[in-house]
């Protein structure tokens, strides 16, 4: 897959620059709301101080309730900023999720299908709809609280240095070195998150194949090879949060060790001050309360960190995915076409999905406006690649296919597709309505264009017999259509779309005769005026046509009217005689 720039870890600088500092105004309110929400935090140990050293020492009961209405108040004032801080910053962190995954959703829709040949459309859906989740914790309350915890720790800090220096350089020692260890976990578990991620996405990969092809397997009796794969990939992920389960469980550990020889420690010297006159009750008890204001930040913070980590290693993906090349680059394909006659030209193409190994070897034909082409040829010959070539969903890799002299490679997609028409061998439709479906290239037209595409594709042969008709819902795939309903409502689209070229693989493949026979009638009145390439397996459906190639092994073996070609008793002749006598 070619990419403009193969990006590696997404930067804290590109992170902020993108996410965080156009929505600074949201995240300087929160900022300002975690400063006061910390800040009405520290009043309890300080009121505790004076508790034990005032309040319970002289008897002060006016002290006492004045404590408790201070108290009280910075409780409230907690919990409101605490509200306002959800409100505002995660809900807007929600909000930039959705504008996210519209983004990559719009960038994967225009990758060129080569990248879609590779991919698993549930790696896809991973990408888009998980890999963006981490963001919530750069704008949402993640950050705010990272500075919140880092603000709590140092006035913390200060205030225990102001009641024992002593006692608060040894507590720094073992906070240190939890420090340390953190930092080193961090970008231990970056890695396992960013794995993490494509292990989920080749696991849901597998997991949305199985689902879409549970009557083949059904079919082949094969749930138990498919509950193995499964198991296997599940595994795979287990293996991966096993690691990162084991460096969080590392930091866990450490912190309860270190800092609870901080603990013990401050046991030991505090009681020794006391003993001492040194050190009064009340300051003992602001102390341990201090302490704990300090360091519950930084535990705090290593979780934080963790869902940062997690952040950065989706964005990671994110950013891969984005900077891949979309198909319709404008710097390279530049002319817009207002208007097409439909004359195509295949000059000296040559097409190779892995490289070296072409698939097509110098094809050249013309396919002159309002003509019928038909491609035929054993299967994997290249008759779809060629069709593909002309749809324009394939780039030749030598030569040039043009539209009225123009070469495709220039031309703007949106503006060539707008005069294109598909029907092709897999009959894709929506969980949806028939009439849904019809009206996918045109939502906006007539309900009497709607009519004239449904009768001339003859849907409405099966629909008059549906109880709810055009409404009636055909469930993932149209799964609870035969294959030529669903193949009508695919030709009664094209129609609908009124295209100038038309591409037709295998349009009558899934039709028993009476409904071929229909289908044709349709289909001739379609490619009147238009350019249209015809692949078809079934000989007798392209006698009319006005040129036919016989293509084998990527070269245009024979050329000319299904007339001319009999004549000559070439291969063409062999496949006609064969079908008839079949």
């Amino acid at each position: 897959m070619d990419k403009k720039k193969r990006t590696g870890n997404v930067t804290v600088f590109k992170a902020f620059k993108e996410f965080i500092w156009p929505r600074k105004n949201l995240v300087l309110i929160g900022i300002v709301l975690i400063i006061i929400s910390r800040l009405a935090g520290l009043v309890l140990p300080g009121a505790s101080k004076y508790l034990i050293d005032e309040v319970i020492v002289k008897s002060d009961m006016n002290m006492l309730y004045n404590l408790l209405w201070i108290v009280g108040l910075a409780i409230l004032v907690q919990a409101v900023t605490s509200f306002l801080l959800t409100r505002l910053l995660s809900v807007e962190a929600q909000h930039l999720i959705s504008q996210l995954r519209a983004r990559v959703q719009k960038k994967v829709l225009s990758l060129p299908i080569k990248y879609f040949d590779n991919t698993k459309s549930g790696e896809l859906v991973s990408r888009i709809m998980t890999d963006v989740e981490g963001v919530r914790n750069l704008v949402g309350t993640g950050l705010v609280q990272l500075f919140g915890g880092s603000l709590t720790a140092v006035i913390s800090l200060i205030l225990l240095i102001n009641i024992s220096p002593m006692m608060t350089l040894y507590v720094l020692l073992p906070v240190t070195i939890f420090g340390i260890v953190a930092l080193k976990a961090f970008g231990y578990i970056r890695p396992i998150f960013r794995k993490r991620g494509e292990i989920n996405a080749d696991v849901t990969g597998r997991l949305n194949e199985t689902l879409n092809g549970i009557r083949v397997i059904k079919g082949f009796n094969a749930e138990e090879q498919e509950n193995k794969v499964f198991e296997k990939g599940v595994d795979r992920l287990f293996q991966n949060v096993k690691s990162s389960l084991t460096a969080t469980a590392l930091m866990t550990s450490a912190s309860t060790f270190l800092l609870g020889l901080a603990s013990t420690g401050i046991m030991g010297i505090g009681g020794w001050m006391i003993i001492n006159n040194n050190l009064t009750y009340g300051d003992f008890l602001a102390f341990t309360l201090y302490l704990g204001f300090m360091i519950a930040p930084i535990l705090q913070m290593s979780n934080i960190g963790s869902q940062l980590t997690d952040a950065f290693a989706g964005l990671d993906r994110t950013e891969e995915l984005m900077s891949f090349e979309q198909e319709n680059d404008p710097e390279k394909r530049h002319v817009v076409l207002n208007g097409i006659k439909g004359d195509v030209k295949f000059e000296d193409v040559s097409f190779a999905y892995e490289e070296g190994k072409n698939v097509l070897h110098d094809i050249n034909f013309e396919a002159p406006s309002g003509k019928m082409i038909a491609l035929v040829g054993s299967s994997g010959s290249g008759k779809t690649t060629i069709a593909s070539l002309a749809a324009s969903f394939l780039t030749p890799g030598k030569g040039k296919v043009t539209i009225d002299g123009i070469d495709i490679a220039t031309v703007d997609l949106n503006s060539y597709r707008k005069n294109l028409g598909v029907v092709l061998q897999d009959d894709f439709l929506y969980d949806g309505t028939i009439r849904e479906n019809i009206l996918f290239p045109r939502p906006d037209a007539t309900e009497e264009e709607l009519q004239t595409a449904v009768k001339a594709a003859y849907v409405d042969e099966f629909t008059d017999r549906f109880e709810d008709g055009l409404e009636t819902v055909i469930g993932e795939r149209g799964v609870k259509l035969s294959g030529g309903q669903k193949q009508r409502i695919t030709i009664a689209r094209a129609i609908l779309a009124n295209p100038k070229i038309i591409v037709l693989d295998e349009a009558t493949s899934n039709l028993d005769t009476e409904s071929e026979t229909m289908i044709q009638k349709s289909l001739n009145e379609l490619m009147k005026g238009r350019t249209t390439f015809v692949i078809a397996h079934r000989l007798s459906t392209i006698k009319k046509a006005d040129q036919i190639l016989v293509i084998e092994k990527g070269k245009i073996a024979e050329q000319g009217t299904h007339d001319e070609l009999i004549a000559k008793q070439g291969r063409y002749f062999d496949l006609y005689t064969y079908q008839a006598r079949i």
